[in-house]
């Protein structure tokens, strides 16, 4: 089936419905989520929303945009952090405005609290500047913008999973998509597609992820050709359940919890003396792998604790009542009374499709794409440089989200429809026809877990060229060895075997992009850490990393970082 509409975004995360409210009943305005929207990632998001309001403490943008800059370790563009910072107030103050329950101060003002890397006067100390609602900000803000999209009449497509991005002589003309309630392939014709699929932490082992963060959006762009920049930037949360990756927000330490080691010190004293367990998180991730590695885990093993005892059982209950929830849920464990049990898991990432600061994305020559945007974390803006500060994940999100869709807005206006090609969905139909009809071949299940344990055990928190070579090594030979997968399951509704095969291509793509990356930056910049290249190295790798795919393989270029008010200096916190 063929549909038309003027703008298809593609993602009903914050990012795709904050665009979506620009957009909706200005143009026909459609949106495809490839789970039912309310499931978005971005309601997984627990500790707030970056703003320098200033309602519990003196705060200022101008240390927002500088904290934003520092933890990026300097190579986050800083005209882009500017916007960021400045348009954050604004941001806030709208969602307060449209509904989303804030948490308050005893004088009614929306209450603010410390988060990792955000500090008060040039990193001086710990600022509270993070806007929360309990420990479930992200769920309260996308129930309140899905509230709103339905309201302007925004066609949804829920269950609608893009295989294929349609370009003709340089622009967009639609997307492919499989609905996953029927099996059929379908083609939207458009004018103009905002990609906000988010992230793609499955490439790892243990992530906070959602098992949807496959990252088709970023490998559909890069297969059709555009550039991703800074793959190499992958953030690990300092504290994911052990052994499951769920998250425990970083509300925990802003709200006074403590990381402890086997003998119980607290031994980010002696990481971050000034801010200790709320530094940037690749700090904190790096001193907590350190421990781990020097033989202070808990009874030597791959973990340490969280203390949350000493909050209470009252300011547990009011402020981070999710978090005591999963604690108590997967591990059976009391936070009130009871250490809990953490490890770094991969969470975010810096790196994506490279986009201007209005979401426009960028070809090779900086040139935009006419018709083809980008927002959310499958996008690069170079906002968050390194290394990502806590709660600036979904500001990023409502600001550039909304840039993003009154950019298509004005765009539309000189955006023609342009006839697709030929059988816009044959390559796809093919693509699952000879899937179904291999009778015999590898099991996807077994390539990714080969793929997870690798991207983890050799381009993870720590890295070296041998690692990394290793890594390339294996996911090319897992490259191969996928392009023979069958599978068993033959129907047609909810086919996860199917989509779970499909993905796999994304996940693979996606995780050497990352090693050739990593391989190419001989330094250690945030969450970029090189054993073997320990310090960071302004002179040769202050500039952006753009990897584009070519019938050789991933090619691998830079371009410069943007400086305009804090020159780069030693980051310690």
């Amino acid at each position: 089936m063929i549909f038309k509409h003027d703008v298809i975004i593609v993602g009903a995360g914050l990012a795709g419905l904050r665009a979506a409210m620009e957009v909706a009943g200005a143009a026909d305005t459609a949106l495809l989520s490839k789970v039912y929207p309310t499931r978005s990632h971005s309601g997984a998001a627990q500790g707030g929303i970056a703003a320098a309001l200033g309602n519990e403490e003196e705060d200022f943008w101008e240390w927002h945009m500088y904290d934003t800059i520092k933890g990026g370790d300097y190579v986050a563009d800083q005209d882009v952090a500017e916007i960021l910072a400045k348009d954050a107030p604004r941001a806030v103050y709208e969602l307060e405005h449209m509904g989303v329950p804030f948490n308050r101060t005893p004088e009614g003002k929306i209450a603010q609290r410390a988060f990792g890397g955000h500090t008060r006067g040039f990193g001086k100390a710990p600022v509270k500047r993070a806007c929360y609602a309990a420990d479930r900000s992200g769920r309260v803000i996308l129930d309140t913008l899905y509230f709103e999209g339905v309201r302007k009449g925004l066609k949804i497509y829920p269950e609608f999973h893009m295989l294929d991005l349609v370009m003709k002589d340089n622009r967009v003309v639609g997307l492919v998509a499989y609905e996953l309630a029927t099996g059929e392939v379908h083609f939207f014709h458009c004018r103009a597609v905002l990609l906000a699929t988010g992230g793609y932490g499955k490439v790892f082992k243990t992530t906070s992820n959602a098992f949807a963060s496959t990252g088709d959006g970023v490998f559909l762009a890069y297969r059709a050709g555009i550039p991703l920049e800074d793959m190499e930037f992958v953030q690990f949360h300092p504290t994911g359940i052990y052994g499951l990756g769920v998250l425990i927000s970083e509300a925990a330490r802003g709200e006074g919890g403590i990381l402890r080691n086997h003998q119980g010190e607290r031994f980010m004293e002696r990481y971050a003396p000034t801010i200790k367990d709320l530094a940037a998180r690749d700090v904190v991730s790096r001193a907590i792998a350190t421990e781990i590695l020097e033989g202070r885990g808990i009874n030597g093993r791959d973990y340490v604790h969280l203390d949350l005892t000493h909050l209470g059982e009252k300011k547990l209950a009011e402020k981070l009542s999710d978090i005591t929830s999963f604690v108590k849920i997967y591990l059976g464990i009391d936070a009130a009374t009871e250490l809990i049990p953490v490890a770094p898991t991969c969470h975010y990432m810096m790196g994506g499709i490279q986009a201007g600061s209005h979401g426009r994305v960028l070809d090779t020559e900086q040139n935009p794409i006419p018709g083809l945007y980008a927002a959310g974390e499958c996008s690069c803006l170079s906002l968050h440089g390194a290394n990502r500060l806590g709660c600036n994940s979904l500001l990023d999100l409502v600001v550039f989200g909304r840039r993003a869709g009154t950019s298509i807005l004005q765009d539309l206006k000189h955006l023609s429809w342009d006839d697709p090609p030929a059988h816009p969905m044959k390559e796809v139909q093919d693509r699952i026809r000879s899937l179904k009809e291999r009778k015999s071949g590898e099991k996807h299940g077994r390539i990714r877990s080969a793929m997870q344990e690798t991207m983890t055990r050799n381009c993870s928190i720590f890295r070296t060229e041998q690692s990394l070579s290793q890594a390339l090594a294996e996911v090319r030979a897992l490259k191969q060895q996928a392009g023979r997968v069958a599978i068993d399951n033959l129907g047609t509704r909810f086919n996860t075997d199917l989509l779970e095969a499909l993905e796999l291509e994304y996940l693979l793509g996606l995780a050497e992009t990352i090693v050739v990356s990593a391989l190419g930056r001989k330094e250690s910049r945030g969450a970029h850490f090189r054993d073997d290249y320990p310090e960071r190295n302004d002179d040769d790798y202050l500039k952006h990393t753009l990897v584009q795919r070519t019938d050789d393989g991933p090619q691998v270029s830079t371009k410069p970082v943007t400086i305009t008010i804090y020159p780069p200096k030693p980051r310690t916190y």
